[in-house]
């Protein structure tokens, strides 16, 4: 129990298939690239497919992209690129072995994950008072064709929900973090868990700035 407690954390964070905890570092950090691959694959498809029936409806979509509130868009991303500043820098606090830092630092991107969460259930709510949710009850005003209009908003919400769903994974990986950064377990000789948090959510981040034009920015002068 005695040498237990002295033992160095990256000692103890070592898993028995590893060698030395660079080896683990390597193999991590590969490993959540090739999930941020087939990530990339994943959110291809429905991208894919939102730019082929633009250009098969652009006026119909067109429309109802000018019905997003583009206002609710803007603040979300500038909410996204400054959790993304705040992540790199719980990451580079956690180089530094500055865990007060850390902490605070991945307290408030887990706020502004929140916020940003928060800020899509209101915009959601707004299309649902609309009527504007895929559905029985679904009416877009001003659209001749409404199959169209419904098409957009189903490609709409598959795709924000899709990427709201990454966010709410990524705010429980920055609660683990968070516990643990409290402990004591990340030093700057492990922080492995941290740098690869980081990646996983400057990914969402990413989506979600090739999201907010092709979604509210499209036609803006139909309006």
């Amino acid at each position: 129990m005695a040498e237990q407690a002295h033992t160095p954390v990256e000692t103890l964070a070592l898993r028995e298939q590893f060698d030395t905890a660079e080896q683990q570092k390597e193999s991590s950090t590969f490993g959540m690239w090739v999930f941020l691959v087939t990530e990339v694959m994943f959110f291809g498809g429905m991208f894919l497919a939102y730019t082929v029936y633009r250009n098969t409806y652009p006026v119909v979509f067109g429309m109802a992209s000018t019905s997003l509130n583009a206002l609710i868009g803007a603040l979300n991303t500038a909410v996204l690129l400054c959790s993304s500043f705040t992540m790199v820098m719980a990451v580079r606090a956690a180089q530094l072995g500055r865990r007060k830092v850390l902490i605070w630092f991945l307290i408030l991107t887990l706020l502004l994950g929140l916020v940003f969460l928060g800020v899509k259930a209101y915009e959601w709510n707004e299309k649902f008072v609309e009527h504007h949710v895929p559905g029985m009850h679904f009416h877009f005003e001003g659209a001749a064709e409404q199959g169209p209009a419904q098409l957009f908003f189903s490609l709409y919400f598959a795709m924000t929900g899709l990427h709201a769903l990454h966010m709410v994974v990524g705010a429980g990986i920055l609660s683990w973090l968070l516990y643990h950064a409290l402990r004591g377990r990340f030093t700057a000789e492990y922080m492995t868990p941290v740098d690869i948090a980081g990646l996983y959510w400057h990914f969402v981040d990413i989506i979600w700035v090739f999201l907010f034009p092709l979604l509210y920015l499209i036609d803006r002068h139909m309006r």
